[in-house]
């Protein structure tokens, strides 16, 4: 079964630094044999993080909040407070290629936002969970993976109470013709990571090990 691990939410938020060198002890482990697949649960402190394919006029400017080159596909997005982090270290298999891997995370998603009577959408040619507000596409959930020696690293972002000014200085996942929302501002009231944190586990195992919740 794949274990959980809570690395912290507010007030005890978690740097990036802190979470990646978290994701990288953890991945030796599972690919040496020696620890259980892990899904790592956390909130991390403000910080920007740029993915390979990141162009530099989508990075932010002069800015207070710090940006880190990872070791993921995809573009610049944002993490901090208020937002729900996802780290599943968890082998890739015939049952898990990347794609497949992709497309569980976002049926996760989907799955936890509905009890909230959010109807999280996919978008086609697109990665991520998104609400139509008004007609449009915001994207709520942001999913960016890595995939080595057969086993997944980085995950799923959920907006639950952060703020949507971030956003505002770069542009988010590349996309320039669609908006960002949360949970909060959905549905009108104030619902934390760790609110939300407790139907994790349930969702996740339900999705990737075929365990009702």
């Amino acid at each position: 079964m794949i274990e959980v691990f809570e690395a912290g939410f507010a007030p005890r938020f978690v740097t990036y630094r802190d979470g990646w060198d978290l994701q990288r002890r953890i991945h030796e482990g599972v690919v040496a044999g020696t620890r259980a697949e892990t899904l790592i649960l956390l909130e991390h402190e403000a910080v920007f993080t740029a993915g390979s394919r990141t162009e530099d006029h989508e990075r932010p400017g002069l800015s207070a909040t710090p940006v880190i080159d990872v070791d993921r596909g995809g573009k610049i997005t944002w993490h901090g407070p208020g937002q729900l982090v996802g780290y599943p270290i968890i082998r890739i298999g015939a049952q898990r290629e990347v794609v497949g891997h992709v497309r569980r995370l976002e049926r996760m998603l989907i799955d936890l936002l509905a009890p909230f009577g959010i109807e999280g959408i996919l978008v086609k040619g697109r990665t991520g969970v998104w609400v139509e507000t008004d007609g449009a596409p915001n994207k709520i959930g942001a999913i960016g993976v890595r995939v080595e020696k057969g086993v997944a690293m980085h995950g799923f972002a959920l907006n639950c109470s952060n703020s949507l000014a971030p956003y505002e200085e770069i542009i988010p996942c590349g996309i320039t013709d669609a908006g960002v929302t949360t949970i909060t501002r959905e549905t009108g009231r104030e619902v934390s990571p760790a609110d939300i944190a407790a139907a994790v586990p349930g969702a996740f195992r339900e999705v990737f090990e075929g365990v009702a919740a």
